[in-house]
């Protein structure tokens, strides 16, 4: 059997309207929460597709699991903890790794800098020597040939080669009593720089050397280390593997998964999308103003008919669902409309990359469709849309009295 209501609204909305003013608003209401969809769309897709960069950006900074020391610096019993990483099958590369701050000089000119020391099996667990756009990745048959990272070679002009001049790093050393002359001050070591790396927020000013030159400027003792970085042969057992590791090393060492160690990174993103979000339902929320004052017209437009409609026999809640569904076919059309639209200036923006993140960059705004994005959507829009529809087709029957 038809549903009178339903098709009494959808000839309010496809049939022509009694008035000129309320088809235009009625239209002007649909277009309306087209727009806020579709934008609301877009930078959800938008937000994913930034989501998406920064995971492949910080993806070689961090390893799949970090181990560090929960007193002091170095880690202790390295050989045991050694032992039980090479006997552990889930683990497919580990690295030992010594992070300390320095100084750096060249020719009069110097900057504080961080220095990280690592073994040969580092480029194993961070693949950085994919990214060096000039020079070679250290060969580590020397302990003092380093990999620069490019804006601090930049301020310090340091030539990049075999054949190059030397830089000098200093290290403060520990100790205590009367300094009477500059070598009691600082450990030096001369280096040469093999490559550039280019930098970001997490690598800006740092040197990557071998290992046994961080030892050497720290008065460390052979095999010692900060830190070791371990890649999985699967990082979806990352929480697994961090459990077993932890029941076997006790409760001296502290394990990291690589969502831990980033974990005020994705909290501020996170924030970002939330409070994005948030002003979009605001927009939605504003955007319903247009279809209550649609179904009010409408009310209004139409109030003969629906004293007709009651003297037929129809009582008043059907005749409220007349103008409850007009009210949710507006915020179909508008929802459906928008998602189409979104999704189609979001595919076009991943095939051409026509919209550029910056004026002076090539790189494209990053977009990523996701089936997330279209409940998250649907259901806001849907939410506000139906509401407003619900609380403004509550019409009295005073109101469509028969005189």
């Amino acid at each position: 059997m038809k549903n009178t209501a339903f098709y009494i609204a959808t000839r309010y909305l496809l049939a022509k309207k009694g008035s000129t003013a309320v088809t235009f608003i009625t239209w002007l209401a649909a277009l309306a929460m087209m727009v806020a969809v579709t934008a609301m769309f877009i930078i959800i897709s938008v937000f994913s597709g930034l989501e998406d960069l920064n995971q492949d950006l910080i993806a070689n900074l961090h390893a799949d699991i970090t181990v560090k020391t929960k007193e002091g610096k170095t880690l202790p019993d390295i050989d045991k903890a050694t032992k039980i990483l090479e006997s552990t099958p889930e683990i497919l590369h580990f690295s030992k790794v010594i992070e300390e701050k320095v100084y750096i000089n060249f020719r009069d000119n110097g900057d504080i800098a961080n220095l990280r020391g690592v073994d040969s099996a580092y480029i194993f667990v961070n693949p950085i020597h994919k990214n060096i756009f000039y020079g070679t990745y250290p060969s580590f048959k020397y302990s003092n040939e380093v990999l620069l990272e490019n804006k601090l070679d930049n301020r310090l002009a340091i030539p990049i080669g075999e054949n190059a001049d030397f830089a000098e790093l200093l290290m403060p050393k520990p100790g205590t009593g009367m300094i009477s002359a500059e070598k009691d001050i600082f450990n030096k070591r001369e280096i040469f720089v093999s490559g550039v790396f280019p930098g970001n927020d997490q690598l800006d000013n740092t040197i990557i050397s071998p290992i046994e030159l961080t030892r050497e400027l720290l008065n460390l003792p052979k095999k010692s280390a900060y830190q070791i970085v371990i890649k999985l042969k699967n990082p979806e057992n990352t929480d697994a593997v961090k459990a077993h590791l932890q029941k076997l090393l006790g409760n001296r060492y502290d394990i990291k998964t690589k969502s831990e160690e980033n974990a005020a990174f994705w909290k501020m993103i996170n924030t970002e999308k939330l409070f994005i979000y948030l002003i979009f339902m605001l927009v939605i929320f504003i955007t319903t103003f247009n279809l209550a004052g649609a179904i009010i017209i409408l009310q209004l437009d139409k109030k003969e008919q629906a004293k007709s409609l009651i003297s037929l026999g129809m009582n008043l809640k059907s005749l409220r669902k007349v103008y409850f569904y007009t009210g949710i076919l507006i915020v179909t059309f508008g929802l459906v409309s928008g998602l189409i639209l979104g999704s189609a200036v979001s595919y076009l923006q991943m095939v051409t990359g026509f919209f550029k993140a910056g004026e002076n960059t090539d790189l494209p705004f990053p977009v990523r469709i996701r089936l997330l994005n279209y409940f998250i959507v649907t259901l806001t829009a849907g939410i506000f849309g139906f509401g407003v529809s619900w609380i403004f087709s509550k019409i009295n029957k005073s109101f469509f009295k028969i005189q």
